[in-house]
């Protein structure tokens, strides 16, 4: 059997010594619990941390976890997992989940989990709808938090009207906006964990009463259901057709900025209505993200247009050579509900049943899946991270920072404790540390992370599990112990021209691999490519309708580049752990996503 490396066997790189240092001590692996960390599973989340993390960025790691672990294992109490721990190495998020293996635990756990669970799937919709209610507040709550300009003498209002001091409003700002964050990601999983469950549930029932049925029949069940991260696309491709329509189209060439385009439509009529109508639209569709959220540079398509804009481009282009650039959405009906038919004639009545409350059910939550993306994921990660900008660039304007982006340097506690330096010394005049202080912190950490980046992680770690019980590590990251051999071998081998993992989506397709790391290389991927990436984001959504097929590194069936791809009816391969690192942008692939094989046809 193939094995990992222990974790307390990897080598810092060269010139990173020192990396520890951005990190808070729980992140790491330490020797006075080597025993138990070295004889688990763990793996590269490369799905949320595909790079390694910034100093503040581990606000994203830590927090997530709390709420993950609050809700799965202290609230729902769902019965074979509890949460999820993290290690850092050399920069890069390993996690490994804690399962409940004690017969009567899990019983008793049950229990609560059915009683809990019913609930909220009993009252899906109203409580979703207050949940909705509850994420646009928060949004708007982080946007309007107040950053304090430091003024040379406080304004009228502070000394006649009892108002609040400058640096009072600072400091409870500044914990506001990590509280915020804390509200937000307890939101996040509130209902994400049940949305899983429900199609577990249906998927496990449907195993147990159609034996030979394969897992892509199970999700194609549930499959074309209107989400709202659809509807960015969808609005996407409306504009595309007004382009065309107003005459406007020839504006829209590969390979022109956001700024060119606009420019060229402002010198017309016709040009000026299409930006009167992109204008509607980006309130509130261009909330989306950039990329998954979870560090600080994504930003949304607000901040980054070049996302919408190059979708734009190949919409057109696609709409003027005659092709089809809507989602399949009538096939996907048809195949879905001939499955559902088909599946249905070989159960007996009571069965039948039990599979259509089961189906219901999944269809009615799984839409959570996705949304909560746009909401928490996107609309409010760019808002938040922006709002950090703002104590960023109060900190440079009095020269704790050379700029104000080197905030996301420094730990969140490590902000707390330049902005109350920052406080004492605007108070009272006095010299502050700061600024011979955290400029070199930040250059130093800069280096550090533009170092580690040229690592390549292993990736997992540490003792190969038997079996893998978190029903989530399988379907979200495609984690499975065969999966795990699979990496392990190609590790050791260097796994030759084939790679193998999740069969996601089905079809065959052949053509030239466009491989992206980051999000810089997002508007490289041109119509007919194979998308290789670590994994995919529902920021991503526009460039589907460009491409041939998807593979990843990392995922499961339930993972958003295997539901999008099926959406978009297009071939996956997904979990592959390796094809970023084994394939090049130009190779021709050969991509099953009915067997889940991919092959490099040449190199």
């Amino acid at each position: 059997m193939a094995e990992f490396a222990s974790p307390f066997s990897i080598e810092t790189p060269e010139g990173c010594e020192g990396w520890e240092e951005m990190y808070p001590p729980w992140a790491l692996f330490d020797e006075r619990r080597r025993e138990h960390d070295e004889n688990r599973l763990w793996f590269w989340n490369s799905m949320h941390f595909p790079v390694p993390m910034p100093a503040f960025d581990m606000v994203e790691v830590d927090t997530p976890y709390y709420a993950l672990g609050g809700w799965q294992n202290r609230a729902f109490a769902v019965p074979a997992a509890a949460g999820v721990d993290y290690r850092v190495v050399n920069g890069y998020v390993y996690i490994s989940s804690n399962p409940v293996t004690d017969p009567e635990k899990m019983a008793e756990r049950a229990r609560f989990f059915q009683q809990r669970a019913g609930y909220y799937f009993e009252n899906w919709d109203e409580l979703y709808g207050r949940w909705r209610e509850r994420m646009e507040a928060l949004n708007r709550e982080v946007s309007e938090i107040p950053v304090p300009e430091l003024p040379e003498y406080e304004p009228d209002a502070v000394v006649f009207e009892g108002g609040e001091p400058s640096w009072a409003t600072l400091l409870a700002s500044y914990r506001r906006a990590l509280d915020c964050i804390e509200r937000m990601w307890q939101y996040h999983f509130e209902f994400l964990l049940l949305g899983y469950g429900a199609y577990l549930t249906f998927s496990e029932f449907c195993k147990q009463a159609l034996p030979d049925i394969p897992d892509q029949h199970i999700s194609q069940m549930v499959a074309g259901i209107d989400v709202v991260l659809f509807r960015p696309d969808a609005e996407l491709r409306r504009l595309a057709r007004l382009a065309i329509d107003l005459g406007v189209a020839d504006a829209f060439r590969e390979g022109r900025s956001p700024d060119e385009i606009e420019a060229e439509l402002g010198r017309s009529d016709a040009g000026r209505r299409w930006l009167e109508e992109l204008e509607k639209v980006k309130d509130p569709w261009f909330n989306m993200g950039t990329g998954d959220g979870l560090y600080h540079y994504y930003g949304s398509w607000h901040d980054d247009p070049s996302i919408p804009y190059s979708s734009l481009i190949g919409h057109i282009a696609a709409l003027q050579a005659g092709e089809d650039i809507e989602r399949p959405t009538r096939e996907l009906a048809e195949r879905r509900d001939r499955l559902v038919r088909e599946y249905e004639a070989l159960l007996d009545e009571e069965a039948r049943r039990t599979f259509r409350e089961l189906l219901g059910l999944s269809r009615k939550v799984f839409p959570y899946v996705e949304e909560h993306k746009f909401y928490c994921d996107y609309w409010f990660q760019s808002r938040f991270f922006n709002k950090i900008r703002e104590f960023g660039a109060l900190l440079a304007r009095h020269g704790f920072l050379e700029d104000g982006e080197d905030i996301f340097q420094l730990s969140r506690y490590e902000v707390m404790q330049a902005l109350e330096e920052l406080a004492l010394t605007w108070s009272t005049g006095g010299e502050a540390l700061g600024p011979h202080h955290w400029p070199q912190v930040a250059r130093r950490r800069k280096e550090l992370l533009k170092r580690l980046e040229g690592w390549t992680p292993p990736p997992a770690l540490g003792r190969m599990p038997e079996a893998v019980v978190d029903p989530a590590i399988a379907m979200l990251w495609g984690v499975t112990p065969q999966q795990l051999q699979q990496w392990a071998r190609a590790q050791r081998d260097g796994g030759g021209n084939e790679l193998s993992g999740a069969a996601a989506s089905p079809g065959e397709v052949e053509g030239p691999a466009r491989v992206v790391r980051s999000l810089d290389e997002i508007s490289e991927v041109r119509a007919g490519d194979i998308l290789v990436c670590t994994s995919t984001s529902p920021a991503w959504a526009p460039i589907f309708s460009k491409i041939k097929a998807t593979v990843t590194d990392i995922g499961g069936i339930m993972s958003h580049a295997a539901i999008v791809s099926r959406e978009y009816g297009l071939p996956a391969v997904v979990g592959t752990g390796t094809a970023t690192s084994r394939i090049k942008t130009g190779q021709r692939l050969r991509v099953d996503g009915t067997s889940g094989r991919v092959v490099i046809l040449d190199g």
